[in-house]
């Protein structure tokens, strides 16, 4: 049995969310090597049972990273809340994680697009999504100091509100 005849090394409910993401990141059309790296390393932080099956499981989940799943097609597959809301969160990271061009906003038109339909067709409740969104650090924010940036920005807000 070849590499490509074994079955993924992932649950199927795991597959969904991967396709989904997946999906997000192909809503440009092109997948950047930035989004493939993030979501390798998250599916593999959250899906590998040791340290040891880590670059395993990235290299395995590499080429199902190819397949361009309409978001309409997967999403409803995904059932349980805590998936559909991993799914948006990890969906809402992989638009941030690159952009094509420097002129270029860091989510552009179609990523947007994409974007609001996965929030229609997750149906989470606004509330859920707001703080999901607000939990992620864009990019740029992660370097270095700019995450203290990003907490002290969030301290702030959270304290005004």
């Amino acid at each position: 049995m070849t590499l490509q005849e074994l079955p993924p090394p992932i649950s199927p409910r795991q597959m969904d969310i991967l396709r989904a993401v997946a999906a997000m990141a192909w809503a440009d059309g092109k997948l950047e090597p930035d989004e493939i790296r993030l979501m390798l390393d998250e599916f593999a932080m959250l899906f590998a049972k040791s340290e040891s099956e880590h670059n395993s499981l990235k290299s395995r989940l590499r080429e199902y990273l190819g397949q361009n799943i309409p978001l309409e097609e997967v999403v409803p597959h995904i059932k349980s809340i805590e998936d559909r809301k991993l799914t948006l969160r990890l969906g809402y990271q992989v638009i941030q994680a690159s952009r094509r061009s420097p002129n270029e906003p860091r989510v552009n038109l179609d990523e947007a697009a994409a974007y609001q339909r996965l929030v229609r067709i997750l149906d989470l409740p606004s509330d859920m999504v707001a703080d999901i969104e607000a939990s992620i650090v864009p990019p740029e924010e992660s370097q270095s100091n700019g995450i203290i940036k990003a907490l002290a920005l969030r301290l702030h807000k959270l304290l005004n509100s």
